[in-house]
């Protein structure tokens, strides 16, 4: 048997999202299992994240931490992105 310390949000959310596919908690550890036993590895692929998006993480932590938000408004979060849209498309038609 085992026992899995986990918070209880976490447990709830699982609970919900494996009900919705037909299975239980055990059930879905059960099968977990026998993948790693039968792979003899992890049935999912985890990567090292790159300097890009380890920076990207240290941002959203350092905000979450300090309880501010990337972008004031709406508004400039859609243009910060349309801008980003656009230097990557002049990126891409200096490429080709």
């Amino acid at each position: 048997m085992l026992h899995v310390p986990l918070d209880k949000e976490t447990e709830a959310k699982a609970t919900a999202a494996l009900s919705a596919v037909g299975l239980s908690v055990p059930e879905a550890v059960r099968l977990f299992l026998h993948r790693v036993a039968a792979d003899q590895g992890l049935p999912l692929e985890l990567k090292v994240p790159n300097a890009e998006t380890r920076s990207a993480m240290a941002e959203a932590d350092t905000l979450a931490r300090e309880g501010r938000a990337r972008f004031g408004d709406a508004e400039t979060l859609l243009t910060g992105l349309e801008e980003e849209r656009r230097g990557l498309k002049a990126l891409g038609a200096l490429a080709g």
